[in-house]
């Protein structure tokens, strides 16, 4: 008889073990998290879902994290209804469209499940219940103030030939990234100390679909078969690119076109990927700003821990950020430049990236 009672002592011990390992990750009755990413054809989307992934799987939560194919709507919003059906305790999106996500939000809305727009703001849906992203308004001043300083605009007579490009025009940061850079630019604009050749200087004239490489590419191709834009031919001073895989994309034109690290146009980046930070150490990119997915997966994570446990997230902005359906409370990160003079601490001794891998 004892020797059943010891059993059963010894069954109850076990499950009160194995009771308490239940929320921890990888267990059937941790809490499931959403994750949709937008594709997996640029760097920077994969390094997002990964580091959410990581990093809420280390906070105790399962992780269905899924990426939107090519930037393809349909499959993102079908991705999301999955996780709706499956049960997820919060949903965080990097939208492919800003506005193409509304009815399939209703549905996160009438189960009481939290949204959060992650770096790109989710438009016309009061489903989204938080942001998080960057400084996107100070990314473009970044960028436009650094073609100033590094032009010399506030002294030099000029004037100075410069093109312009930005992103996917159905991302809504495109408007803060561009917006901030015009603030910056368009006063030399308008007094003709820079000069837009192609008379390309709105959004719309600006934008490229899905911030693809290749369009802009084909588009900087363009322009300079348009203008001349070679070596001794029309001098181009200055690209304002609002990120990097469209610096990327303008880069390997103006290569192509003859331009060398020697007499390169001064143009600028976002995100510092891989291949432009190795643009920048030949000297065929001179900066790009960095937004360290690292610390803004950490906040995102911080938010999702609280609504879980029916907290109030960090925010630290209330009054920037409007979807169409009223202010959107928001965390904002601190973007940085990164250039020829600090990328090995930001970028390698930061661990980032391998320095071995740029070897």
């Amino acid at each position: 008889m004892k020797r059943v009672l010891r059993g059963a002592a010894v069954l109850l011990a076990l499950s009160a073990v194995l009771a308490g390992c239940t929320g921890k990750s990888g267990t059937s009755a941790a809490p499931k998290i959403g994750v949709a990413m937008p594709t997996k054809s640029l760097q920077r989307w994969n390094q997002d879902g990964e580091n959410m992934r990581r990093q809420l799987e280390a906070a105790g939560y399962r992780v269905d994290l899924q990426y939107g194919g090519e930037n393809d709507i349909p499959t993102q919003v079908g991705q999301i209804e999955n996780m709706i059906v499956g049960g997820v305790k919060v949903i965080v999106i990097a939208a492919i469209g800003g506005g193409s996500l509304t009815e399939v939000l209703k549905e996160a809305k009438a189960k009481n499940i939290p949204v959060i727009s992650y770096d790109r703001l989710i438009m016309n849906s009061d489903a989204v219940s938080y942001y998080a992203t960057f400084d996107n308004f100070k990314v473009g001043v970044m960028q436009g103030q650094f073609l100033v300083d590094k032009l010399g605009l506030a002294t030099a007579a000029g004037p100075f030939n410069i093109e312009l490009v930005t992103g996917a025009p159905d991302d809504n940061n495109v408007n803060f990234f561009f917006g901030g850079a015009m603030s910056v630019l368009q006063p030399y604009i308008d007094s003709g100390k820079l000069v837009v050749k192609s008379g390309q200087t709105t959004i719309a004239q600006c934008a490229t679909p899905n911030w693809s490489t290749e369009d802009a590419q084909k588009r900087f191709e363009n322009l300079i078969q348009t203008f001349n834009y070679r070596p001794g031919g029309t001098r181009l001073d200055a690209v304002l690119c609002s990120n990097d895989s469209t610096s990327i994309g303008v880069t390997n034109a103006l290569v192509a076109a003859g331009w060398t690290r020697d007499n390169f146009p001064i143009t600028t980046g976002q995100d510092c990927d891989t291949t432009s930070v190795k643009n920048m150490m030949a000297g065929t990119q001179i900066m790009s700003v960095f937004k360290d997915t690292r610390t803004l997966a950490e906040k995102v994570v911080g938010m999702v821990d609280s609504l879980v446990k029916g907290a109030q997230p960090e925010i630290n902005d209330r009054q920037t950020y409007n979807n169409g359906t009223g202010i959107i409370p928001s965390y904002l990160c601190d973007p940085v430049v990164v250039t020829l003079d600090n990328y090995q601490a930001m970028l390698f001794d930061s661990g980032y990236y391998r320095a071995a891998d740029f070897q």
